[in-house]
């Protein structure tokens, strides 16, 4: 009989601990694709060869401590034809500062021969205009809220400011 009822039970306890695993977890919907009218990007600068820089070890210096400065991380790029010097100490990692600073000198490269056209100067152009446009609604919110404060005082019969003083 306890055989008979074992496999029920078992159901059961799987029905219920499957509603609290999916009761826990939010259904939202994200966006999978970006929308058609976003600008396309540039495509990220192709990485340089081996022979138009140079590379160098240097040890560390800033916050980090001892460690820091007793250990060769730090790595400075010199790209051979332009004479442009990139250092860079943004981890502890060699590898990591290694693989940034190439990111790095391909952009700082690329920007140089573009110019405007640039990976970089249109992501830096894209956020300028973010900014620009965040401060002009900020600036359009203010002014609507003092126009309705002035026109809210005007109805009322009262000047805005003097109502608040005292005896």
């Amino acid at each position: 009989m306890i055989r008979a009822i074992l496999p029920a039970l078992r159901s059961a306890r799987r029905r219920v601990s499957d509603h609290v695993l999916t009761a826990s977890v939010p259904r939202r919907a994200l966006a999978v694709s970006t929308p058609a009218c976003a600008k396309k990007m540039p495509d990220r600068p192709a990485p340089l060869s081996e022979d138009e820089f140079t590379e160098a070890f240097l040890k560390g210096s800033g916050p980090g401590g001892q460690k820091i400065n007793k250990t060769s991380s730090a790595v400075q790029l010199k790209h051979i034809p332009t004479g442009l010097v990139l250092k860079v100490q943004a981890t502890r990692s060699r590898t990591q500062n290694r693989k940034l600073a190439r990111q790095l000198l391909a952009e700082r490269v690329e920007l140089l021969e573009k110019g405007k056209e640039s990976r970089a100067a249109v992501v830096a152009e894209t956020k300028r205009k973010k900014k620009s446009s965040a401060v002009k609604k900020s600036k359009r919110k203010y002014r609507l809220l003092e126009e309705a404060k002035a026109k809210e005082a005007a109805e009322k019969g009262a000047p805005g400011e003097d109502e608040k003083q005292g005896p």
